[in-house]
């Protein structure tokens, strides 16, 4: 084996490792992101439901594979013996002319999903979404907001903040499972950290507007 190609195999283990501690290290900040700022489970059984589901920017005419995923998480996420379930689904037109709430919406029913949907159709920020989800929340019990894990945890800090009496009703959703959609998870993690700071800060972390 020539000297060049030993140092092109040496470089390419180099990057293998770094490129597999980035991945793991994503994996860790979903993971937490995903138990954090969660009202206190009483163990009462679940009786009304709202998973809430938060648009990805989407400039086509059908739902892209970031909305795809989330609405498969949000599906997994409701609660089998609840008595009554809503999906809630937010997101204007942010990305092309069909708001995302009713992409997200017409994914479900392709997945399958019969039961009742509620639309928020003109929010542009994580922080509209939350904002104009609340009026359709207000009746549930327990609620799921389903995302990537950190923008999911920025939008129930946001809940707590703007309504605490909602914020004890949140409850993990099932949006972070192990390897899934491994590919954008350094991304999200990166500007949930970012954003979460500065939240934290008392800043209004925009950086995750239009999801």
């Amino acid at each position: 084996m020539t000297v060049t190609a030993i140092r092109m195999r040496t470089a390419l283990g180099a990057a293998a490792v770094v490129l597999a501690a980035v991945l793991a290290w994503a994996e860790v900040v979903h993971e937490r992101s995903s138990r954090r700022r969660l009202g206190a489970d009483d163990g009462h059984p679940v009786r009304r439901e709202a998973i809430v589901v938060l648009g990805f920017r989407n400039r086509g005419t059908r739902a892209n594979a970031v909305n795809r995923y989330r609405v498969r998480a949000a599906l997994r996420s409701l609660t089998p013996d609840a008595r009554e379930a809503v999906l809630v689904l937010c997101g204007g037109a942010v990305g092309g002319e069909i708001a995302e709430a009713e992409l997200l919406a017409a994914y479900a029913r392709r997945r399958g999903y019969t039961g009742p949907i509620r639309l928020d159709t003109l929010s542009r920020t994580t922080r509209e979404n939350v904002r104009n989800a609340i009026a359709l929340i207000e009746d549930a019990d327990a609620i799921r907001i389903v995302s990537n894990s950190p923008h999911a945890e920025l939008a129930r800090a946001y809940l707590w903040e703007l309504r605490p009496d909602l914020g004890g009703r949140l409850r993990r959703a099932r949006e972070q499972c192990l390897g899934e959609v491994l590919y954008m998870k350094p991304y999200s993690a990166v500007r949930g950290i970012r954003a979460l700071a500065e939240h934290d800060r008392g800043g209004r972390a925009g950086v995750f507007g239009g999801g």
